[in-house]
């Protein structure tokens, strides 16, 4: 295991023989992954001029895997003389707010112009298809601005991205690189799950698209929907306004994506299993169930656990 503090004076500190406790934790969207450890300070056999100071590097490699490069964003001790440090990854500084007025647009150029405005760096950012006519975001939240950017791409093209911090550098990527092979299966590294099926969240079967029509002054409607889920669940409708600029076999086939997209029970797990690094939020894995037609999942949300030697992780996975 390598786990080193980089200071802004050039120092190196090896703390993987002092730390304990180590918690990496990744999200799917909205917030940075954090890296969360415990370190015992003042031994006897520490350095003198052994310091560490909120804005320090930190970076985890374990098991021949990049796992964490961020930064220290709080420290605190106490009579016990341990450490507790908290980092985070460069999406960290994408939670304060900014202004963007941008035309034709795609959701890479969105996040290549805000990681170049802010000095972020970046490395793989896969291509999207989807040009944005017009974006304009008014003191809102950066990260909000390029995750709304990424959401018109799964909702105009129908394709699922990961966007994440890959050990220093901005990184978006689609399902085809995300995918592990990775199972978990009773028996399998798997020791303990929880399933849920739901149609609470965001299940439609029911969409209606509208959209003004300038010659006849009203309002046109495109629905479509699944008679046999209206028949078991009711009308869970979304209505929606249509592009302006599409037609009307454009606005059809969208409607009919967004029905294929929402028409379902959500499954969704809470997976606790033997820890493997290359699991981060985003990431697809295999889960082997009697209970489950199903085996591929996406991760959500991920929590991995080292202390003592054992190495955990904690999935929230869904269907998608």
């Amino acid at each position: 295991m390598e786990l080193l503090v980089k200071n802004k004076e050039g120092r190196i500190w090896d703390i993987a023989g002092i730390a304990s406790d180590i918690s990496w934790k990744t999200a799917r969207s909205g917030k940075p992954s954090t890296l969360e450890l415990t370190l015992l300070n003042g031994g006897i056999y520490q350095h003198p001029k052994f310091a560490i100071a909120n804005g320090d590097i930190v970076q985890f490699r374990k098991d021949g895997v990049n796992v964490f490069y961020g930064f220290v964003f709080s420290l605190e001790t106490g009579q016990d003389r341990q450490l507790k440090l908290t980092a985070y990854d460069q999406i960290r500084y994408l939670l304060g707010n900014g202004s963007y007025a941008l035309e034709n647009v795609t959701a890479t150029g969105v996040i290549r112009k805000i990681a170049g405005d802010y000095g972020l760096r970046t490395g793989v950012l896969e291509e999207t298809e989807y040009v944005q006519p017009s974006l304009i975001e008014d003191d809102k939240k950066l990260l909000d601005i390029i995750m709304g950017a990424i959401e018109s791409e799964l909702r105009q093209k129908g394709r699922l991205l990961a966007f994440y911090d890959d050990f220093g550098k901005l990184t978006l990527r689609g399902p085809e690189s995300m995918l592990l092979n990775v199972a978990l299966g009773a028996g399998s590294l798997l020791y303990d799950y929880s399933l849920k099926t739901s149609i609470d969240d965001e299940t439609y079967n029911t969409i209606i698209l509208y959209k003004n029509n300038e010659e006849t002054g009203k309002r046109d409607f495109y629905p479509a929907s699944d008679k046999d889920n209206v028949k078991r669940w009711g009308i869970l409708h979304l209505s929606q306004k249509a592009d302006d600029n599409a037609n009307a076999a454009q606005i059809r086939e969208k409607a009919e994506q967004l029905l294929k997209l929402h028409n379902r029970e959500k499954i969704s797990l809470s997976v606790q299993a033997i820890g493997d690094l290359r699991v981060r939020a985003g990431s697809f894995i295999y889960v082997l169930l009697d209970e489950l037609k199903v085996q591929l999942f996406l991760v959500d949300q991920c929590t991995h656990n080292l202390s003592g030697g054992e190495h955990t992780m904690s999935l929230d996975i869904k269907v998608v």
